[in-house]
């Protein structure tokens, strides 16, 4: 191939891939994350879900039957604060045309979030974790994957339910040039924690009949097949909501119809001395 053709290949991917990451009109979230909430509640290792508002989110909500198109791994303080001031970098993910970057949680603050927290994870194999998504930061987006990016110009392909899924899988199979929640998928399985897996009937030594000849097989599927709502849906995360994370008594709640009452009697009391 030669250098010509890379070139226009490039420019292609970066038409394409600026299109699909062009923000849809109209997205209004029922609850705003606030950052310094989620800085908060959130611990190194977590997995922030967001509900994105790209032309490529509604793709891969459709695709995945999720509320949830995007995933970013919390690190923490383990990246340093940028030389020139400003916020410091605590989630790591995968963004088209940009690969695996650092950035703040103000990034999200206008969208819906769900924080996804592994449980029980050791202190130890959350390092790694932490550890195996900063040393993939730089990796880039072959913006030359035409096909990667081609298949989510179509945000309701007619494709049956069970084929979905594979759909997000097809292409390179580099979990840089996949959806997000590849990569993360990846970290974790390479401590063994389990997100979503399989569980397939093996026949055992005895009969087939019997109660002891079937055994439980979790089968860890391939990250590339991971999607967002798979850490959503895990029996292996709690989902962490920041709201009732530090107390919460709905005793306190003030409700806007008697906010009301209480402004209206208070003018009534002025116009009355």
């Amino acid at each position: 191939m030669t250098a010509t053709t890379d070139t226009l290949l490039d420019r292609l991917g970066r038409l394409l891939a600026r299109r699909l990451r062009k923000e849809s009109s109209g997205y209004q979230p029922y609850t705003p994350s606030d950052s310094e909430v989620l800085h908060r509640t959130l611990q190194p290792g977590d997995v922030l879900l967001i509900e994105g508002n790209q032309h490529i989110s509604s793709a891969i909500k459709y695709l995945t039957q999720s509320t949830w198109s995007h995933a970013a791994l919390f690190v923490g303080d383990a990246l340093p604060e940028p030389e020139g001031g400003g916020e410091r970098p605590r989630l790591i993910e995968v963004e088209l045309g940009e690969g695996c970057i650092a950035v703040p949680l103000s990034k999200y603050r206008t969208y819906n979030t769900r924080i996804c927290r592994p449980r029980g994870l050791t202190p130890e194999d959350r390092l790694a974790i932490i550890e195996f998504m900063i040393a993939r930061l730089g990796l880039k987006y072959d913006m030359r994957n035409i096909f990667d990016l081609l298949r989510y110009f179509m945000p309701h392909p007619p494709v049956p339910v069970r084929w979905r899924r594979r759909m997000l899988a097809l292409g390179s199979g580099d979990p840089t040039r996949a959806i997000c929640s590849s990569l993360i998928a990846q970290a974790f399985q390479s401590v063994r924690y389990p997100i979503l897996p399989r569980i397939r009937k093996a026949p055992g030594q005895a009969s087939a009949q019997s109660t002891y000849s079937r055994q439980e097989i979790l089968m860890i599927r391939h990250h590339s097949l991971y999607t967002p709502r798979d850490f959503d849906l895990s029996p292996y995360f709690d989902v962490v909501k920041p709201t009732l994370a530090f107390g919460f008594d709905y005793k306190l709640l003030q409700w806007e119809e008697e906010q009301a009452e209480t402004e209206l009697a208070a003018d009534r009391d002025g116009d009355n001395p």
